[in-house]
């Protein structure tokens, strides 16, 4: 606040006490003066919402009413005109930017509420002031008795405040919507005035700094001390333990000497720098002069949008805390000067300035958001920078410290800086910085120098401080409580420094050191009782957390800290923790649990083992969250630094190394654990002796417990992202959910010939694609620059990649014998050289054979390994160590692969040939039609199904003037029970599938399931009388004998139990539904050799699937069989046919083929068989892009010799099996979808290829890359086939290769490097995508939809970080995914449309519905909205009118109107209003129409083009929270005809009943 506030008044005050009826002339600084001085105008009012206070020229009088008169409003802000007293003469006033700013004795109404010193005091208060409109008028009073009135419109609304100095003057604040006011003549309020004598104001008590700046006193005025002051009669010359200081730490002497420097006058405060020629002379301390405003460093008066400044600019506090996170940078008004430090006098050897330079104290935190404070330095002058939202926005001449880490222009340089992070500062702790003369920039903790943050700091740099997240107010101190500095600094040297605690000395006598209990600052929810030996939770069952407890005193080494569990609760999950921690609890600021604690702590949780809040063990002894009362857990670290659990006195093994000494005991009452006591003299199991090799002790949790054989760890140097643990036999990724490489781990030593190095998989996780990679590599661990992947060395380099051996970071081989990306938890892997010089791969102990030889005899190579995307943790096994090489000499591989399964079911299935009397069966048995009536229409599968198998079909005609619906279901009836009857039919077969009751029949009919007629349940699933052309429908019989019905692909659920094993599919094409024809195939057994090795090895998971499949990467892998022997004689040369389609003209020597005419007609056929592990590949030569679609691979299994060619290779309808697009088709029909990558994106260049192996099925290799099995069981023999459809107009025979392209193709693109990266996920598809394959990095419309995102000024926290954060839906895009224009979701299914035309922006989903995968089991629907509202509904969190937003704590206010109108920013909460209604709908041609979501003109900064833009929500929606209609918004155009006029629009007033999803935004 200002200077003066209690000071004297302005002109005229000591005289008469005037009218008031007039406004001082001084202002805000966007306030102009009219009328004299009657009429106040905020300036730029499109431009600035604050700046606009003025005051009444004289105080007011008692019993007089000053009002005002709104003469002018404006629309573009939120919130109004604000009125009040404050006790601040204007005359001396420091001006803030806003009413609510004012300090020092200040009232003010704002809204509806009254403020104090800025801070509310009364909710509710008369009228809502931002309701006036123009032409209102609103007066303040003060009456005799001290109270303070607010008059609108000549009503009174009551006693606002009370107590109020007898001399105020009055506030009027233009603020928002409010710009031109005038002042009224004075009116009689509600009590006479009164004259009353003004005595003088007495000043303001305070302690603090900012106190003394108010009365008028600088902080560095009070901090002169006297130099005549007694002097201390000794120093310490020496810090050793013979000393006296020998029971102090090395803290304590320097916080003794500074004091008695302090005390004895020793030391004087000069900030500036000397003067040229002044040295440090002994009567410095006598002529340093006095900091003058000019030379203080303070806050520059330009700062962050919802920045306040006070106390002479040296308090920043950010405004709407609980609202809003950012917009909170200040910076210095000056530069800073290089060694801008105090002096010091003769005698005093230390460097004082570390502990005494100015600094930031922190004053007020919020405990909202995470993330908090964050400080450096800038070379951009304040005066012209445009303020960012945060200052790691800023790109360039910016250095920040943010929590531990330091920031260069906004990227990382340095991870971990410090160990103390400014996240965990807590109110009242110092911040402060300095650069060096060296230009070395250092930051200071509380004091202490941090080191150096960077050597090379601009010469000229200001100061900035960032109020970030929870850090609200900050004050620059000169003069600190030293005292209270020094015991901050004594707390945190004993937190953070392992010296620190070696420091304190042993006592002299070995005395028995104090029973162990519990200290008594504890958790807020704990409490201390039996003389500190038992912890409880008194309120266990209200609350989960706030029990963290902590020893009285440090652990001894070998000391055990052992407790009982006594009382538990069965309300929550989770139970106790354990550990140990540096922290000294004494100053300890106690977490809400022990593990949010990031530095100095180790806890064992469940069946892990944490570390400053990361997992560093996985499956860690006995679980603790499976205790129960009377049971009891410890804790001991030994002298060697080793941590050791304990559960029920059993040793749980080496937890932690290097675990510093003097720790204190953590037990945390977490959960389930209620209370518990420390236990003496409790019998433990002895802990083991180390390895005589130091650090070589393994988890119990390792595969290599209890062995100690083999001195192999990793080495202490690895990737940046990778973690080393477990005494070197751990290694893991940390940050593995938004972290996918840079975690390369090296072994310590180069391996033996013949020696094993193997490790397991012990983590995985399902968000990335792509997984561990190993190998060796003969470069040294020191000589290593690590890279992001292993494969990415071009020299001395051997890894494995997939299936791909990789040399120097090309591809030598594919198709090895095993797939490191199919295998999964507790898996093996394990890597040998030979003594010839081969490399040998082994999983879970079987040898996979060389998978490649020639490595430099006698040179060392090191084993590498790359915890690469789903790869998190992995650990080396007791396997490790020198082995038996006899086995591992052979050359030829093994038959065991682990493949993951074919995409495809197997071949389609089939009718049974006895049906209803109306039915012919089609296309060989794949089509059903009834030709007459509306019954008689019983077909049946040919075989049982198998259990999850399902049978489905699609529907193709309708008969409308025929009432009923399709049914289905299962029956024991075996079809060729019946016997053929005329036509196929079965004789015994009745019109309908209800009376078939000779055998046990289960069916579904409309929405109702039966079982021999019978009516067993209602209501099920989805009405099957709603279907139509083109809908699909199928039944499986689950494996725990359950039948399922499905609709266009979607599980209605179980439909009845205990179905019997041998049953068929039976279908009845009864009333409207005419033919069907089958989709679906029969699936194949496996050979044992092509199964999984275990259940583990399908690392993939269905909750981290992308949400609705169509943002799956145009590469998806799919990796077939591998078959590594090549049989069969390659024939001598491959060409195609003279037999081939009329627009073919073949030429070199019929190896090429052109499509001379039009689009189609281009069939071609190779003139040989297909011989197993033969690979016949085609280059695309040449591709024109004024067609759709593109080539079509395939095989026909007819002779092709006297085949007459239809247009399309799709019009084959007897043994053909093509590959289009990304589908698999049988005779015409897709029996597989989005298998491989999609054929229609393939540039020119790429090389396509089919291959037979050993089992007949077909693979499709794309630039050589086998996209696994495409169709199992192709009858032999079979012609490859080529279509040169549509784009492909040219097609080359490429040399055939033998496996699956072992060799090196004349043809092929060079070599295959590693998967190439494609917005974070590791990509199959090994050619150059063009641009169209990657829509987002060349899709012109969504770089627009981005641009135009990037002017909302939105909060990059909203929104899910890439590369999920966005996609395009406009017509070249979503075409080349392939997307369907409609999907269903939700429990039961709806329908909705996808949001074609327009570009999605993922938003974070709310973490407290994560969990349950909600998403999942809403329905999806679209809400207009417009540009005003997207802020406000995103700190919303949701689109109904909840009670509280997640940025507010306040009530928020809904007006009405179509759709939802957002609240004002200083509104009440509603007064016994029902909230709005919130219209919906599935379909955003509704929900996007202009009279539901406004267009807005914008200017796009890159081409500086005018264009429209449309906003709107992708929303989650609550079954049965809403409720159907028709539309009620007028349209210019019809409504989407897809959906019911009756269900398109949806309307919900509950609240909690929609989930943000996406920001969709349209531009035209």
């Amino acid at each position: 606040m200002a200077a003066g506030s209690g000071g004297s008044g302005g002109p005229g005050s000591n005289g008469g006490l005037g009218s008031g009826g007039e406004l001082h002339p001084r202002t805000g600084r966007l306030v102009s003066l009219s009328a004299c001085g009657r009429t106040a105008r905020r300036q730029q009012p499109g431009q600035e919402f604050n700046h606009g206070l003025v005051l009444s020229r004289e105080p007011l009088r008692d019993g007089r009413v000053f009002t005002v008169r709104i003469d002018r409003k404006v629309n573009s802000w939120s919130g109004s005109i604000e009125i009040g007293v404050t006790a601040l003469d204007p005359s001396v006033l420091d001006f803030p930017s806003s009413a609510t700013g004012l300090k020092g004795g200040s009232w003010v109404v704002s809204g509806c509420s009254v403020l104090r010193d800025g801070r509310s005091v009364l909710e509710e208060y008369g009228q809502d002031l931002d309701q006036l409109g123009e032409g209102d008028h609103v007066g303040v009073e003060r009456t005799v008795a001290g109270e303070l009135r607010l008059w609108v419109n000549g009503r009174d609304c009551g006693v606002a405040a009370t107590g109020l100095p007898p001399r105020v003057w009055a506030v009027v604040d233009l603020y928002g919507k409010c710009t031109q006011i005038t002042v009224l003549p004075p009116e009689p309020g509600f009590s006479p005035p009164t004259p009353i004598p003004t005595p003088p104001l007495e000043p303001l008590a305070s302690t603090e700094d900012s106190a003394l700046a108010e009365q008028g006193t600088s902080a560095d005025e009070a901090f002169m001390v006297s130099p005549a002051q007694a002097r201390p009669e000794t120093f310490p010359n020496s810090l050793e333990s013979h000393n006296d200081f020998a029971s102090m730490e090395l803290s304590e002497v320097v916080s003794s000497t500074i004091l008695s420097a302090y005390n004895g006058g020793l030391l004087n405060v000069n900030l500036s720098s000397p003067p040229a020629g002044e040295g440090l002379g002994s009567s410095g301390a006598a002529t340093s002069p006095i900091l003058t405003s000019n030379d203080a460093l303070l806050f520059h008066e330009k700062c962050g949008t919802l920045i306040k400044l006070s106390n002479n600019n040296k308090t920043a506090e950010r405004r709407r805390p609980l609202d809003e996170f950012n917009n909170g940078v200040v910076m210095t008004n000056r530069p800073l000067r290089d060694n801008e430090m105090f002096e010091v006098a003769e005698g005093l050897f230390l460097h004082l300035h570390s502990l005494l330079f100015p600094s930031i104290r922190i004053d007020k935190l919020v405990d909202k958001w995470s993330g908090s404070i964050e400080i450096g330095v800038t070379t951009h002058n304040p005066n012209s920078l445009e303020y960012p939202a945060t200052m790691t926005n800023l790109q360039s001449g910016t250095i920040m410290m943010s929590g531990c880490g330091i920031l260069t222009n906004g990227k990382g340089t340095r991870r971990e800086y410090c160990e103390f992070s400014l996240d965990e500062l807590q109110e009242g702790d110092h911040i402060g910085l300095t650069r060096k003369s060296n230009s070395a920039l250092h930051f200071f903790i509380n004091g202490i120098d941090q080191g150096v943050a960077t050597p090379l700091t601009p010469p000229v740099v200001y100061g900035v401080v960032d109020l970030y997240g929870m850090a609200v107010k900050v004050t620059i101190v000169h003069n600190n409580n030293h005292s209270d500095r020094l015991r901050r600094n004594n707390a945190i040297l004993r937190a953070l420094s392992p010296e620190g605690a070696l420091r304190r000395a042993a006592p002299a006598a070995q005395a028995e050191p104090e029973r162990l209990l519990f200290h008594p600052n504890c958790g807020q929810k704990a409490a201390i009782t039996h003389e500190g030996r038992t912890a409880l939770r008194p309120h266990a069952t209200d609350d989960f957390n706030h029990g963290v407890v902590l020893s009285s005193r440090a652990l001894r080494d070998g000391e055990v800290f052992q407790v009982r569990i006594d009382k538990m609760v069965d309300k929550w999950a989770g139970s106790i923790e354990i550990g140990v921690t540096t922290h000294n609890p004494a100053y300890l600021q106690l977490p809400s649990t022990m593990t949010n604690l990031r530095s100095g702590t180790w806890m064992m949780t469940g069946n892990g083992v944490m570390h400053n809040g990361t997992t560093i063990l996985d499956e860690y002894g006995h679980n603790l969250d499976r205790l129960k009362a009377g049971d009891t857990v410890g804790v001991v670290r030994r002298e060697d630094g080793t941590l050791h659990f304990f559960v029920n006195g059993m040793t749980q093994g080496p937890a932690a190394w290097n675990v510093p000494p003097g720790v204190y005991a953590v037990v945390d009452l977490y959960g389930q654990a209620a209370q518990a006591t420390i236990v003496d003299d409790v019998e433990v199991s002895p802990v083991p002796e180390p390895l005589p090799e130091g650090n070589n002790q393994v988890s119990p949790s390792s595969p290599s417990s209890g062995a100690g054989g083999s001195d192999l760890r990793f080495h202490q140097l690895h990737g940046s992202n990778a973690v080393i643990t477990n005494g070197g036999r751990t290694a893991l990724r940390h940050n593995c959910r938004s972290e996918f490489n840079d975690a390369i781990v090296i072994s310590n030593r180069a391996l033996r010939d013949g020696e094993l190095f193997e490790i397991v998989i012990q983590k995985m996780v399902d968000r990335w694609s792509g997984s561990i990679e190993a190998g060796v590599t003969a470069i040294r661990p020191e000589d290593l620059e690590f890279p992001n992947t292993m494969t990415d060395i071009d020299y001395d380099t051997w890894m494995l990649s997939g299936t791909a051996i990789m040399q120097d970071g090309n591809t030598m081989r594919n198709n090895y014998g095993c797939d490191l990306d199919a295998l999964g938890t507790g898996a093996r892997i394990g890597m040998m050289r030979t003594a010839k010089g081969d490399l040998h791969y082994f999983i879970n102990g079987q040898d996979q054979g060389a998978a490649c030889s020639g490595l430099p005899p006698g040179k060392e190579v090191y084993a590498v390994v790359d915890l690469y995307g789903q790869c998190v943790q992995v650990s080396i096994t007791n396997a490790t160590g020198p082995m038996d090489n006899s086995l591992a000499t052979s050359n030829t591989a093994t038959e065991k692969s682990f493949p993951l399964h074919s995409p495809v079911a197997g071949v389609a299935h089939r009718f049974h040939s006895t049906c209803g009397k109306n039915v012919s069966l089609e296309e060989d048995g794949t089509r059903a039609v009834r030709a007459a009536g509306y019954a008689h229409g019983l077909v049946f599968s040919t075989k049982e199904l198998r259990a999850e198998e399902v049978f489905e079909v699609k529907v193709e005609e309708l008969d409308e003037k025929w009432a009923g619906s399709l049914r289905l279901g299962l029956t024991t009836l075996a079809p060729g029970e019946m016997g053929p009857g005329a036509g196929g039919s079965g004789p015994g077969l009745p019109p309908s599938l209800p009376e078939l009751r000779t055998k046990t029949t289960w069916m579904v009919s409309s929405c109702e399931v039966r079982r021999d007629g019978q009516l067993q349940r209602m209501n099920y699933g989805r009405n099957l009388e709603r279907l139509g052309v083109g809908s699909r429908v199928g039944v499986r019989r689950g494996a725990d004998d359950t039948m399922h019905i499905l609709v266009d692909g979607e599980d209605m659920g179980p439909a009845a139990t205990g179905v019997a094993k041998n049953v068929w599919a039976v279908l009845d094409l009864y009333g409207p539904v005419r033919s069907v024809s089958i989709v679906s195939s029969t699936r194949l057994e496996e050979s044992e050799g092509t199964q999984p090795p275990s259940p583990t090895s399908d690392t993939s998971s269905e909750g981290e699937e992308d949400d609705e499949g169509e943002e799956r990467g145009l590469g998806a892998h799919t990796q077939g069989l591998c078959e590594l022997q090549w049989v069969g004689i390659i024939p001598t040369t491959l060409e195609f046919l003279e037999n081939h389609g009329k627009n073919i003209l073949l030429s070199n020597g019929n190896r090429t083929a052109t499509r001379v005419a039009s689009y189609n007609q281009g069939i071609v056929v190779i003139n040989q068989p297909l011989v197993p592990q033969l690979l016949v590949q085609v280059r695309i030569d040449f591709l024109n892009r004024q067609w759709t679609s593109s080539l079509v691979l395939g095989v026909i299994t007819c002779a092709p010799e006297r085949l007459n060619f239809p247009a399309s290779a799709c019009a084959l309808k007897r043994a053909a099996w093509l590959l289009r697009g990304r589908g698999v088709f049988h005779n015409g029909l897709k029996i597989c979808e989005k298998f491989g990558p999609n054929l229609d994106t393939c540039p020119e260049g790429t090389i396509v290829g089919l291959r037979l192996d050993s089992s007949g099925g077909l693979h499709l290799h794309v630039n050589g890359v086998d996209q696994g099995v495409a169709v199992p069981d192709v009858p032999q023999p079979c012609h490859a086939l080529v279509d040169l459809y549509g784009q492909c107009e040219q097609v080359t025979i490429v040399n055939p290769e033998p496996g699956a392209a072992s060799g090196k193709s004349a043809g092929t693109q060079g070599d295959m490097e590693k998967a190439d990266m494609v917005d974070g996920i590791k990509e199959s598809v090994c050619w150059g995508p063009p641009p169209a394959a990657s829509p987002l990095k060349s899709c012109e419309y969504h770089a627009l939809c981005s641009r135009f995102r990037e002017l909302l000024l939105l909060p990059e926290d909203y929104f899910m970080p890439p590369p999920k954060r966005s996609l395009c839906y406009c017509e070249s895009c979503r075409k080349l995914r392939g997307d369907e224009a409609h999907r269903r979701r939700g429990e039961p299914p709806r329908e909705y449309a996808l949001p074609f035309g327009w570009c999605r922006f993922n938003l974070r989903v709310n973490p407290r519905l994560e969990a349950g995968t909600l998403t999942k089991k809403w329905h999806m629907a679209y809400h207009g909205s417009n540009v005003a509202a997207v802020r406000r509904v995103l700190d919303r969190g949701e689109l109904g009118a909840g009670t509280a937003s997640i940025l507010s704590c306040r009530p928020l206010k809904g007006e009405p109107g179509v759709g939802f109108e957002e609240p004002g920013e200083n509104c009440a909460p509603p007064r016994e209003e029902q909230p709005p209604p919130v219209l919906l709908s599935p379909s955003l041609q509704y929900a996007g129409a202009e009279t539901l979501a406004s267009k807005v003109q914008f200017r796009d900064p890159k081409s500086q083009r005018t264009h429209q833009a449309q906003v709107a929500f992708q929303v989650c929606v609550r079954p049965g929270s809403y409720t159907p209609g028709p539309p009620s918004a007028a349209l210019g155009e019809p409504p989407d005809p897809h959906f019911s006029p009756a269900e398109l629009e949806w309307v919900t007033k509950e609240k909690g009943a929609t989930l943000l999803y996406a920001l969709l935004v349209r531009v035209e």
